[in-house]
């Protein structure tokens, strides 16, 4: 149903996509498609709303089979309106310009024309099938039958009708006549039943008696395997001493034989590791006598090295000192006498250590503005 409000005397219709509109103004087709959306007058306009999209149309009818006996179909017919401007023209998919609602009850009108043309065909081949075939394969005679009739039938095309499909879910007789036709195949299976019960009870018999002779030969045959077991535990027993005596025999000897084996290697390798330990002690004690001798003669070399080493340094370093002073006794020969009190101060005070404070007494500082005033 298309959506229509109102504004001011106008009227606003919005469609929906699977809705085809037809709008007429004033004899004059304005506006024509699906999913339109326009202002309009409704005292001047003629509004048709078809839906396009697939619709189902379920149907159940009764149909007579050529053996006089009713049965029912169920079936389903998927159509569309494929053309919906003759549609619109064969049947009368008006809408109300107020509320949008049809005026007519146009989709009651194609259920009725597909569901009596629908009926037609099947009643036609149903007619002519009897019951037992009806049953069997009239759901694909009817349906094949239903969709050439509605495919063949001139008035669904010039409605603007199209057949999508046609399913028939089930075609069934009344309820008496089934119970009838279900007798025969219940009786043949409870039959079956009681012959399948007659010849599990036979063999259940014979399975007791089977079993029964299995228990009695079981417990002959184990009284006999049971007489041959004690016969068996007693040679097993004679067998286990004999065995175990010869076993204490051999084992006896074969400790004897590998005590007396590991005194012999214990003794051979005592004088092996003695003589081992005398050969080392010896290669040590030559290897430390070589290497005491080495480490003497590398101590008197570095001795010898080192004293030569530091004579000679003495030697350059008393050169310099003596070259150095001569170069300062060069250079102060002819230096006044003020000039070397002054150099004298300055290496005495170089050398002097930190000294926190100075008292002058007036006497040396008589005697020193004198000397000052003397020299200018």
């Amino acid at each position: 149903m298309a959506d229509i409000t109102r504004r001011l005397g106008w009227r606003h219709l919005r469609g929906a996509p699977t809705a085809h509109i037809r709008h007429h103004r004033s004899g004059t087709l304005v506006h024509d498609g699906p999913g339109l959306s326009f202002w309009f007058r409704a005292l001047t306009a003629a509004l048709s709303e078809v839906p396009v999209d697939d619709r189902e149309l379920a149907m159940t009818f009764h149909a007579r089979t050529v053996d006089f006996q009713d049965v029912t179909v169920q079936a389903t017919v998927t159509y569309r309106i494929s053309d919906p401007a003759v549609a619109a023209a064969r049947l009368d998919f008006s809408i109300d310009p107020d509320t949008g609602v049809w005026r007519g009850a146009p989709l009651e009108q194609l259920g009725t024309l597909l569901t009596e043309t629908a009926q037609q065909h099947a009643l036609d081949v149903l007619a002519r099938t009897p019951l037992s075939e009806a049953l069997v394969d009239g759901v694909t005679a009817v349906r094949e039958r239903v969709a050439a009739g509605l495919a063949a039938e001139p008035r669904l095309p010039a409605t603007g009708i199209e057949v999508v499909a046609v399913r028939v879910m089930a075609l069934r007789p009344e309820p008496d006549v089934e119970r009838a036709l279900r007798t025969p195949a219940r009786e043949q299976i409870q039959q079956e039943a009681d012959r399948a019960t007659y010849e599990r009870r036979a063999v259940a018999v014979e399975r007791e008696r089977t079993i029964a002779e299995n228990e009695l030969a079981s417990r002959i045959e184990l009284a006999r395997r049971e007489e041959q077991l004690v016969e068996q535990r007693g040679t097993n027993a004679r067998r286990e001493a004999e065995e175990t005596a010869a076993a204490d025999r051999v084992r006896a000897e074969a400790e004897a034989t590998r005590t007396v084996r590991l005194a012999e290697a214990e003794a051979a390798r005592s004088v092996k590791l003695a003589e081992a330990e005398a050969a080392k002690q010896v290669h040590l004690a030559d290897a430390e006598a070589r290497r005491t001798e080495r480490l003497a003669e590398a101590e008197s070399a570095r001795t010898v090295k080192l004293a030569e080493a530091e004579a000679e340094a003495a030697r350059g370093v008393g050169e310099a000192r003596a070259q150095a002073q001569a170069a300062w006794l060069r250079v102060h020969a002819d230096v006044d006498v003020a000039t070397l009190h002054a150099l004298t101060g300055t290496r005495l005070a170089e050398n002097l250590p930190h000294i926190d404070s100075v008292t002058i007494s007036p006497d040396v500082l008589t005697g020193l503005l004198a000397k000052l005033g003397a020299q200018r």
